[in-house]
């Protein structure tokens, strides 16, 4: 597989409160599935695709994602502060970009997705975002899309049917136009509902697996799989 030239960066600072019988002694990224914590299948999914170089934006808990990524030269983690939200932890990880694109997602969501045909997209349609759109139930956020384009972005509002932001995003760099470093800066609030209103947020339809991991249930849920050898986001050979 032909290395790329884009970094993958994955939110890892969260408290996991909806978990706290797993967070209360570890970050959300390092609860187990299978053994191994979730944030390395989610390295392990992107790395079949051909991606090398990843960016975890740290912030309670870290420095065990640290330890457990130390002596990995492919692995870049940065403190991004204890109670940053996402859009301020992302700004403070520019100076970690190199290139004119990179990929971000969530440290607690395990796909199928095809990585490849997801930045082939990004890259021919132009726009400054792409968003993987997924349809799990209403109980997330929604999206609404016309053609490819999303016209409004809502993150979790108390009802809600049809697309919902997925995570597995591309970006240009001009994101960082739309961000602060500031610990109150938001992501899914305000900057990505500013890129749909101009036009500049595209839609990936993903209709194959998606699951995040909101809850300790969740977590028993993607074991149970991992167990039985019927994972649907191992795509990896071994």
């Amino acid at each position: 597989m032909k290395k790329k030239d884009a970094e993958v960066v994955i939110l890892c600072g969260g408290m996991g409160t909806r978990m706290k019988e797993e967070t209360e002694y570890r970050p959300k990224p390092m609860v187990e599935i299978g053994g191994k914590p979730i944030i390395w299948h989610i390295i392990r999914h992107y790395s079949q695709f051909g991606f090398d170089r990843f960016i975890l934006a740290l912030g309670y808990k870290g420095d065990q994602i640290r330890e457990y990524f130390s002596g990995d030269g492919n692995v870049v983690c940065v403190e991004t502060g204890l109670k940053t939200l996402k859009g301020g932890r992302i700004k403070r990880l520019e100076p970690f970009i190199q290139g004119e694109h990179f990929h971000l997602t969530y440290g607690d969501g395990l796909s199928d997705v095809d990585i490849g045909r997801l930045e082939a997209f990004h890259r021919k349609h132009g726009k400054i975002c792409t968003v993987t759109a997924v349809r799990p139930p209403s109980r997330f956020g929604e999206m609404v899309i016309k053609g490819s384009k999303v016209k409004e972005f809502e993150e979790k509002p108390q009802l809600s049917t049809g697309h919902i932001n997925g995570g597995y995003f591309v970006f240009k760099r001009e994101i960082f136009d739309y961000l602060t470093p500031s610990k109150d800066c938001d992501f899914e609030f305000g900057p990505l509902q500013k890129l749909s209103r101009k036009g500049q947020m595209m839609a990936y339809r993903h209709y194959g697996y998606w699951q995040c991991m909101d809850t300790v249930r969740d977590a028993e849920y993607l074991n149970k799989l991992w167990k039985s050898g019927a994972a649907p986001w191992k795509t990896w050979k071994r």
